[in-house]
C-alpha cells in the first residue's frame, strides 16, 4: 500500500462501466484500468473468442464484477438488447467507453465503398448506438460519465498511410462528443473524447509488418520520438470517468506525445 494514496476522486468504487471493444487492444486496457479503479466492468466484443476468459480474469484480479457479452455495435438492435441485459445484471451504468473501432486504408479514388460504408457503421453510428442505449439511464438517473475513443486522425491528416474513411469517422466523433456534451451539460451526464496518437497494439503490429517504412514517417512526427504503450491510456480513462474531472466535458484528451502540438 503507499504512504501516499491517490485523491478519493479517482476511486471508480461501486461504478458500473460498459467498454465496447473492451477485450483486445486499447479497450482491453482501459477496461483493465477502470477495474483496477475499483468498477465493475462489461466488456462488450464482436469476434474475440477470449473475450469471456477476459473478464474472469479481470474479476479474479481486481475483486469486481466483470463479464463478456457479445454484441455487434454496428446493429442497433444487437446493442440496445447487449446494454439492456448488462445493466440489468450489473445494476445500472455510470460509465460508458465507446471504444470499439476498424479500420481500412486506401487510395480514395479507387476505395471500395462497402468499406466505406463498413467504417462509419461502426466507428459512427455504431459510437451512436451505444452512446444513445446508455444515454436513458444516465439521464434519468442525472448522472453520467461517456468516453469516445477518438484519435489523432479527427484533428490531423495521417502521413503517410492513405485512410481518408478512417479519418473522416473520427472526426465525426469528435464533433459527437462536443455536440452531446452540451446537449446534456445542465442533465448531469459528460462527454469527453480521448485521441490516442499511434499505439502499440496487434492492429499497428500488423500495419508495420506490412508495411515497415511508415513507422519512420510516425517517429519523426512525434516529438517524444517513440509508439505509445496502450497502458498510458489507462490514467486518461480513469481521470475522464471519474469525479476527478466533474467540471470536464466536451474536451479531446490528446494522448499522442505531442504530435498534435507540431
Amino acid at each position: 500500500m503507499s504512504d501516499y494514496p491517490t485523491l478519493p476522486e479517482f476511486s471508480l468504487k461501486g461504478k458500473k462501466a460498459i467498454v465496447t471493444g473492451g477485450a483486445r487492444g486499447l479497450g482491453l486496457e482501459m477496461s483493465k484500468a477502470l477495474a483496477q479503479s475499483g468498477a465493475d466492468v462489461a466488456l462488450m466484443y464482436v469476434s474475440n473468442d477470449k473475450a469471456h476468459d477476459l473478464a474472469a480474469q479481470i474479476a479474479k484480479e481486481y475483486n469486481v464484477f466483470c463479464k463478456a457479452y457479445k454484441a455487434d455495435v454496428s446493429n442497433p438492435d444487437e446493442t440496445r438488447s447487449a446494454i439492456e441485459n448488462i445493466v440489468k445484471e450489473m445494476g445500472g451504468v455510470d460509465i460508458f467507453v465507446a471504444n470499439a473501432g476498424v479500420n481500412a486504408g486506401g487510395a480514395a479514388e479507387t476505395y471500395d465503398l462497402k468499406t466505406w460504408h463498413k467504417l462509419f457503421d461502426v466507428n459512427v453510428h455504431g459510437v451512436f448506438y451505444g452512446v444513445q442505449a446508455v444515454s436513458k439511464y444516465m439521464l434519468e438517473k442525472g448522472k453520467g460519465s461517456i468516453i469516445i475513443t477518438s484519435s489523432i486522425s479527427g484533428t490531423i491528416v495521417n502521413r503517410p498511410q492513405l485512410q481518408c474513411a478512417y479519418n473522416t469517422t473520427k472526426s465525426a466523433v469528435s464533433m459527437l462528443t462536443k455536440c452531446l456534451a452540451v446537449e446534456w451539460a445542465k442533465r448531469g451526464v459528460r462527454v469527453n473524447a480521448i485521441c490516442p496518437g499511434y499505439m502499440k497494439t496487434d492492429l499497428l503490429d500488423n500495419t508495420n509488418k506490412e508495411n515497415p517504412d511508415w513507422e519512420k514517417t510516425w517517429l519523426e512526427s512525434t516529438p517524444m520520438g517513440r509508439i505509445g504503450e496502450a497502458s498510458e491510456l489507462k490514467g486518461a480513462v480513469v481521470f475522464l470517468a471519474s469525479d476527478a474531472s466533474s467540471y470536464v466535458t466536451g474536451t479531446e484528451l490528446f494522448v499522442d506525445g505531442g504530435y498534435t502540438a507540431i
